[in-house]
């Protein structure tokens, strides 16, 4: 018996006969009907997992592109215009699009206003957020506030011979500064940013205070951190060295320190947890560890590592589940990345280090704005053959935590799967 193709008079009626027919004899020709249609329920459920699964980041409110600090007479400013290195290679872009000539947009990064970049990402930190200011400042003014000019730039020619400045004495608990790779110009000073990530406590007006008793008095009081529970001495800081930027709604850690390093002056940017649970003082080591690695853009990543501490008493004593789990998350990135980042053992420490000449490789090309941002950061370093060096620091468990430990457990995984299939399919590039 063949086929009746008058049978149906609606459209499709070559297909609903097919499907229609009496017949127990196979129909090949309806073989292109079933994958034109499986490739259109694919396409389907890839566009509806893009709009609704796959995780973009917000773009930033207006307010969030501006910043208050504290003035010489401790007032707060009114706020101020963030400066952005990525606004300005978008200008740069434009420009060059207009006028037919080539810009190499992730090549271009505003030249450093400052040596050094402390991103300090903060959600309802109002609990531990002094300790871990009180030991920043302590390291960024003692240490890089009149950073000496590097020993290869300090060389004057001048009839054959050559001069070199001294460099000025430091108290002996900090190493001197290495010769560095930022090209032909070395800044002096520092910031921090203390990226308020749409904290409900008291998070900003601690800081604001602390910036206050840091700025005024002539012998400031020093208050006690994790690493330093008994500080004799305190420092004072320069105006305008810590800027105060709050989002409107919380991000996420990955957001706000995205966010914060998207207007770094710095020629290094560090980002590090608010708890102050990595030892500040290590520092200078990814520094240095960064400069050694450049390639010859002076692009590096500084990754502090807690791998060297996995048979501590600081990790052994944790819960069994949590250990189970820091495990098990191990095994997942050792899977779901690429060789590079596979072989980083510590990927989740809150403490890595940038040179300038990195951002505009990382930086505008960030998507995940939860736990699991460290990971698409060192992903794109590999991606575009950025060295990564990790570096053993010193770290300690600080009480307060907001990690869940099941919840974002399951969660950075679930992301870590999203972040592999989407570069993997091309949806981030």
């Amino acid at each position: 018996m063949g086929v009746d193709w008058g049978k149906s008079k609606v459209m499709g009626g070559y297909f609903t006969a097919l499907i229609d027919n009496g017949d127990k004899e196979w129909h090949w020709s309806l073989i292109p009907f079933m994958l034109i249609w499986a490739i259109f329920v694919a396409l389907l459920a890839l566009w509806l997992f893009t709009i609704f699964v796959v995780p973009y980041p917000r773009k930033p409110f207006p307010s969030e592109k501006k910043y208050r600090t504290l003035d010489r007479d401790g007032q707060l400013t009114e706020a101020n215009d963030l400066p952005c290195w990525m606004d300005a290679a978008k200008r740069k872009w434009l420009e060059a699009r207009e006028k037919n000539q080539e810009f190499n947009v992730n090549k271009y990064v505003e030249r450093a206003e400052v040596f050094m970049t402390l991103v300090i990402p903060a959600y309802n930190e109002e609990k531990r957020l002094i300790g871990m200011l009180e030991e920043s400042v302590n390291l960024l003014e003692r240490h890089y506030s009149n950073v000496p000019v590097p020993a290869s730039l300090q060389k004057q020619q001048a009839n054959g011979s050559t001069t070199r400045k001294r460099k000025p004495q430091l108290p002996n608990i900090y190493e001197p500064v290495p010769d560095t790779i930022y090209g032909d110009f070395t800044p002096k000073g520092w910031e921090i940013l203390l990226v308020d990530d749409g904290s409900s406590d008291n998070t900003v007006k601690i800081a604001e205070h602390f910036t206050r008793t840091h700025l005024l008095p002539a012998h400031p009081r020093p208050a006690s951190g994790p690493w330093t529970p008994n500080p004799r001495t305190a420092v004072n800081i320069p105006p305008d060295s810590i800027r105060l930027i709050s989002l409107e709604s919380n991000r996420g850690k990955g957001g706000a320190v995205t966010h914060g390093m998207r207007h770094a002056r710095g020629a290094y940017i560090l980002f590090a947890d608010a708890d102050g649970a990595s030892d500040i003082t290590d520092l200078p080591k990814l520094v240095t560890a960064a400069d050694e690695a450049a390639d010859s853009e002076s692009r590096a990543v500084a990754v502090g590592s807690r791998a060297h501490m996995v048979n501590s008493a600081a990790v052994v004593q944790r819960s069994k589940l949590r250990n189970f789990l820091m495990h098990g998350f191990h095994l997942i990135l050792w899977v779901m990345t690429p060789p590079a980042t596979a072989r980083i053992k510590d990927t989740q420490c809150g403490f890595k280090l940038f040179t300038r000449a990195t951002l505009p490789y990382i930086v505008p090309h960030m998507h995940m704005e939860g736990w699991i941002f460290d990971v698409e950061m060192l992903m794109l370093a590999e991606f575009n053959r950025i060295p990564v060096v990790e570096v053993p620091i010193g770290w300690k468990e600080v009480a307060g935590s907001k990690l869940d430990v099941v919840k974002d457990s399951i969660g950075m995984a679930w992301n870590l799967f999203l972040l592999r299939f989407c570069y993997g399919l091309g949806l981030y590039s």
